[in-house]
C-alpha cells in the first residue's frame, strides 16, 4: 500500500462494519426506491423488476470500477470519499426525487407511445438511484484490497467481508419494511440510512488529518436535506389534502370537496374509492354492482350473506347497507390502514366486520358460504395475479351458495384484442356457467356478474319489480337494460401463467394516449409555447 494507513483501519472490525452498513444501505435504498416510485407507477412486478435490474446494473459497474480503482490507487480516502458522496446523494433523494419522477413522467407521456410504465420507471431509477448505488458497489472490492494482508488467510477475510455485507443486507431488508417506513415514512428512511453512511465516512476522515472539510460540507448538505426533505407529500402540487400518508402496502391520499370524498393509492392513475356525501345513488360502479343481490333473489330472502374481497373504504358495503335491510356483510382488506380511513372519512359502519387478510388466503381459511361475493381487489393499476386465475375463481365458486352470484369490478377496460378485462372475463367464464357484463357510464369500469343459476336474469327482473325505492329500481333497470351476455374466448389465466402486469400496462397506455392526445396535438401545431399557453388557460 502506497499511502500511510490510518489507525482506524488497523482494526479489521471497522472494515467489516463498513461492509455491513454498505450492504444494509443498498437494500434500504432499494426498498425506499419501491416506495418512492409506487405512488406514481404502482408496486407491480414490472416496477420491482426495473428497480432490481437497474440496481444490479449499478452494483455490477461499481464492483468493476471499485476493483480497478483499488489496484490503481489503493488510497482508502478515495473509498470513504465515495461513501460520503453516496450518503449526500441518498439524503437528497427525499428533497428532489419526487420532482424528478414527475418531470420524467411528463416527458415520457409526450415522447413514448407504448410501455409508458416501463420507460418512465426505468428512466427514474437510472437518474435517481444508479449513481449512489454505483458508489456503494465499489465498497467490496476496495475493502478486499485494504483488508487482505496475507494470501494465506485471504479466503477467510473475503468470506468475513461477504458475510458482513449479507448480514447487513438482511437487516436492511427488514428494518425499512417493518420499522422505519411504517413509523416515519419513506423520506425519513432515506435520511436515516444516509446519516449512517455519513457517520461511517465521518469516523474515517476525522481519525486523520485530511478530509475534515469535505466531511463538514457533507454534513451541512445532510442537515439541509433533513430540514427540507422530510415531507410526506408525494402529490406536492395538491393543496388542502384531507390526509396523506403511507402504510405497509400503499401510499394513501384522501381528498374531498363539497360533494365527494376520494381515496387514491396512486398519484398519477385515478382514485380507488369515492364516497358521495349526499348519500344517494351516484351512477358509479358500486351502484351497478348492487344488481348482484337482485340476481341472488334478495327480495325473497329473510337474510342474505355477502362477502366483499377488497373492502377498500367500503363504498359498496355502505350502499348495500343503505338500500338493503336483510344483508349480513363482511369484508376482507389486506391494508388495515385503509380500513381505518374507511371508518374515519368514508362512513363505513363499525358493525360491519372487516378482516385484515389477503382475499384468496381468507377464502382458503374459511368454510362459510355466501349468497353474493364481490371481488373488488383490482386496485388502481395493480392487479394481484393470485386473484385473477382459474384457481382463484374456482375457490370463489366453492364459497357461493346455490343460486349465488359473484360480481367483479374490473376498473380498467381496454379496447385492444386480448386486453386485461377480456382475459379476466374469459377466465371467469371457464369456471361459471353464466357470465354477463355491463360498462359503467363515463368511467373505465366494467362490472361482471357470474353464476351457475341459468335463471338469474329472470330472478333479477322479478326482484326489480318488488323494489320500492324509485331511484334504485331505475338504476337496476338501467343495469338490466345494458347487460351483455359475455362471449367467452380462450384467454385463460392460471396460477402458473397470469401476465396481469403486462396486460394492465397495455390499458394504461390506452388511457394515457386518450388523456394527452389534446395536448400532443397542441404541441405538434404550436410547439412548447402553445403547450404552455394551454396550461395557463
Amino acid at each position: 500500500m502506497q499511502t500511510v494507513k490510518r489507525k482506524i483501519l488497523r482494526n479489521k472490525v471497522y472494515l467489516y462494519l463498513t461492509e455491513f452498513f454498505a450492504g444494509m444501505s443498498v437494500m434500504a435504498v432499494e426498498l425506499g426506491a419501491s416506495r418512492l416510485l409506487a405512488p406514481y407507477f404502482s408496486s407491480s412486478q414490472i416496477v420491482w423488476t426495473i428497480i432490481i435490474g437497474t440496481i444490479m446494473i449499478a452494483m455490477a459497474l461499481g464492483n468493476i470500477y471499485g476493483g480497478r480503482a483499488a489496484d490503481r490507487d489503493p488510497n482508502p480516502d478515495k473509498l470513504y470519499g465515495r461513501i460520503l458522496l453516496a450518503a449526500v446523494w441518498i439524503a437528497l433523494i427525499p428533497v428532489l426525487g419526487k420532482y424528478i419522477v414527475i418531470g420524467i413522467s411528463a416527458v415520457m407521456i409526450f415522447s413514448v407511445n407504448s410501455a409508458f410504465l416501463i420507460w418512465a420507471a426505468f428512466a427514474a431509477c437510472m437518474v435517481i438511484f444508479v449513481f449512489p448505488l454505483f458508489l456503494l458497489g465499489t465498497v467490496t472490492p476496495s475493502l478486499v484490497k485494504y483488508t487482505v494482508e496475507d494470501l494465506g488467510d485471504s479466503g477467510k477475510t473475503v468470506g468475513m467481508l461477504n458475510a458482513s455485507n449479507t448480514i447487513g443486507s438482511i437487516i436492511g431488508t427488514f428494518v425499512p419494511t417493518f420499522v422505519t417506513i411504517p413509523a416515519v415514512g419513506t423520506s425519513v428512511t432515506f435520511l436515516i440510512f444516509a446519516g449512517i453512511l455519513l457517520l461511517l465516512a465521518g469516523l474515517y476522515f476525522f481519525s486523520g488529518k485530511t478530509g475534515a472539510v469535505k466531511t463538514t460540507a457533507g454534513a451541512l448538505l445532510f442537515l439541509a436535506a433533513c430540514l427540507t426533505g422530510h415531507s410526506d407529500s408525494f402529490a406536492f402540487w395538491e393543496d388542502g389534502l384531507t390526509f396523506e400518508g403511507e402504510s405497509v402496502y400503499n401510499y394513501l391520499q384522501v381528498k374531498e370537496d363539497e360533494r365527494e370524498v376520494y381515496l387514491s393509492t396512486n398519484v398519477l392513475f385515478g382514485v380507488q374509492s369515492v364516497y358521495v356525501k349526499s348519500e344517494g345513488l351516484t351512477g358509479m360502479y358500486y351502484d351497478y354492482a348492487m344488481a348482484a343481490p337482485f340476481m341472488a333473489d334478495v327480495k325473497n330472502r329473510d337474510s342474505m350473506d355477502m362477502l366483499i374481497l377488497g373492502m377498500g373504504t367500503g363504498t359498496y358495503a355502505v350502499q348495500c347497507d343503505r338500500y338493503f335491510g336483510n344483508i349480513q356483510m363482511e369484508g376482507v382488506e389486506i391494508d388495515e390502514d385503509i380500513t381505518e380511513l374507511a371508518t374515519r372519512y368514508f362512513h363505513l359502519p363499525e358493525e360491519i366486520p372487516v378482516y385484515t387478510y389477503d382475499g384468496r388466503a381468507y377464502l382458503n381459511a374459511v368454510e362459510k358460504t355466501y349468497d353474493v361475493i364481490m371481488v373488488d381487489a383490482y386496485q388502481d393499476i395493480t392487479i394481484p395475479f393470485q386473484m385473477s386465475s382459474v384457481e382463484f375463481f374456482t375457490l370463489v365458486k366453492e364459497h357461493l351458495n346455490p343460486g349465488g352470484v359473484m360480481v367483479v369490478n374490473m376498473n380498467m377496460r381496454g379496447r385492444e384484442e386480448g386486453n386485461i378485462t377480456q382475459y379476466l372475463a374469459d377466465t371467469i367464464s371457464s369456471v361459471f356457467g353464466e357470465t354477463v357484463t355491463v360498462d359503467v357510464r363515463n368511467t373505465t369500469n366494467r362490472e361482471l356478474f357470474a353464476t351457475d343459476n341459468e335463471d338469474f336474469l329472470n330472478v333479477m327482473r322479478e326482484n326489480m319489480k318488488k323494489e320500492e325505492n324509485d331511484g334504485l329500481r331505475s338504476m337496476m333497470e338501467t343495469v338490466y337494460g345494458n347487460l351483455k351476455e359475455y362471449q367467452a374466448g380462450d384467454h385463460l389465466m392460471t396460477d402458473d401463467k397470469a401476465p396481469v402486469e403486462l396486460l394492465g400496462m397495455q390499458v394504461i397506455d390506452e388511457i394515457i394516449a386518450d388523456e394527452v392526445k389534446y395536448y400532443k396535438d397542441i404541441y405538434q401545431e404550436d410547439g412548447i409555447q402553445g403547450l404552455l399557453d394551454s396550461f395557463e388557460l
